[in-house]
C-alpha cells in the first residue's frame, strides 16, 4: 500500500467510526430526548451551556446553535463559574452539561451549585454511572464504541456524537416553539444569509408601467415590448388579471416554423396559466421556482391575480437572494 493510499484510508476509517458513533446515538433516542426537549423548550429563562476541554467547544457550538434558533443561551466555563461567574445563572434557567467521564471536581461543584438553585439539568455525557448523570434531570446517552484517536486518547468520536446530539436538541426546540424563516431572518440581518432570507419581490420587481399585451394582441406587437422587457412579456385580460406569457423564446422557436408568424395571435403562441410570484413572498422562494421551470421571470401578481409587475432571475441575484 502505498503512503497515499494509507493517508486515505485511515481518513476513511475516522469518518466510518464517528458516523457509527452517531448512528448509535440514533438508535437509543427515546423518552429521555423527549423530556430534554420540553425542559429547553419551556425554560423562561436561558439555556446554559457547561463543559471542560473538547466537550467546552462542543458547549459554546450547542449554544451559538440555540441562540440563532430562537432560544437564549450562553456558554458558562465552570472554572470562571466557580470564580464569580455564577451569578448569570438563574433560577428559571435550564443547563446542559457535556462531558465524557460525567465527573470532574469543576464540573461536580456546578452541579452541586445548580441543585441548590434547583435549575434543571441536562447531561450529554458518555458515562451514564456518573455523579453528573445521577444528578441530571435528564441524561442522555452520548457514549461511544471507541474514539477516533488511534491511543482512544483524544476526544474524537464522543465530541462529535455530543455534537449531534446537540443539534438534535436544538432543531427539535426550534420546531417546538414554531420557529419560522421570518425569525430566522431576524437573528441574522447581516451577510448572505440575511439578504436571502430578507430580500422580498417586491424589493426588486420592475412595476412601473410594466408593458402587457393582451391575447387578441399580435406576435408583431409582441416585439417591441420583448426587446425592452429582457424577454418576458405577461398577457392580461380585461380586468388585468395574467392569463399567460410570452418569451423571446416563443418568438424564436416561432420564427423557425412559420414565415407568417407576425400575424399571428399572441393565444396562440403564449404559455397559459404561468408561474407568478407575489410581492411579498421571499426572493428566494421566486428564484427557486425559476429554477426549477427553467424560467428567466415572473408575472408578479396581486391576490386577485391582477399584474403588479416582474421579477427577473438577474435582479434577485444581484440582490443576494440567491
Amino acid at each position: 500500500m502505498t503512503n497515499r493510499a494509507r493517508v486515505i484510508a485511515e481518513g476513511r476509517r475516522v469518518l466510518a467510526l464517528e458516523a457509527s458513533a452517531i448512528t448509535a446515538l440514533e438508535v437509543r433516542l427515546g423518552d429521555d430526548f423527549a423530556a430534554a426537549c420540553e425542559l429547553l423548550a419551556g425554560a423562561s429563562g436561558r439555556v446554559v451551556t457547561c463543559g471542560i476541554g473538547k466537550s467546552g467547544h462542543i458547549a459554546r457550538k450547542i449554544a451559538g446553535t440555540l441562540t440563532s434558533t430562537g432560544t437564549p443561551a450562553t456558554f458558562l466555563h465552570p472554572v470562571e463559574a466557580l470564580h464569580g461567574d455564577l451569578g448569570i445563572v438563574g433560577e428559571d434557567d435550564v443547563a446542559i452539561i457535556i462531558s465524557k467521564s460525567g465527573h470532574s471536581e469543576e464540573l461536580d461543584g456546578l452541579v452541586g451549585y445548580l441543585a441548590h438553585l434547583r435549575v434543571p439539568i441536562v447531561a450529554l455525557v458518555g458515562a451514564s454511572r456518573s455523579q453528573l448523570a445521577e444528578h441530571a434531570t435528564v441524561a442522555l446517552n452520548c457514549s461511544v464504541e471507541e474514539e477516533a484517536c488511534p491511543m482512544d486518547l483524544a476526544p474524537t468520536s464522543s465530541s462529535t456524537a455530543a455534537l449531534a446530539m446537540g443539534d438534535a436538541l436544538a432543531v427539535t426546540v426550534l420546531q417546538q416553539k414554531g420557529f419560522t424563516q421570518a425569525d430566522f431572518a431576524q437573528f441574522h440581518p447581516g451577510g448572505a444569509l440575511g439578504r436571502r432570507l430578507t430580500v422580498r419581490v417586491s424589493d426588486v420587481m420592475e412595476c412601473e408601467s410594466y408593458p402587457s399585451l393582451q391575447a387578441s394582441a399580435t406576435m408583431r406587437d409582441a416585439i417591441g415590448p420583448l426587446a425592452e422587457m429582457r424577454g418576458t412579456v405577461p398577457i392580461v385580460n380585461n380586468e388585468g388579471r395574467v392569463s399567460g406569457v410570452v418569451t423571446a423564446g416563443d418568438l424564436t422557436r416561432l420564427m423557425e416554423r412559420d414565415n407568417g408568424f407576425l400575424d399571428r395571435a399572441v393565444e396562440e403562441v403564449m404559455t397559459r396559466g404561468p408561474q407568478t410570484a407575489s410581492p411579498d413572498e421571499l426572493g428566494a422562494a421566486a428564484a427557486s421556482r425559476m429554477e426549477a421551470h427553467g424560467i428567466m421571470a415572473l408575472p408578479v401578481v396581486d391576490g386577485g391575480g391582477r399584474l403588479k409587475g416582474m421579477v427577473h432571475l438577474h435582479d434577485l441575484m444581484r440582490a443576494g437572494a440567491v
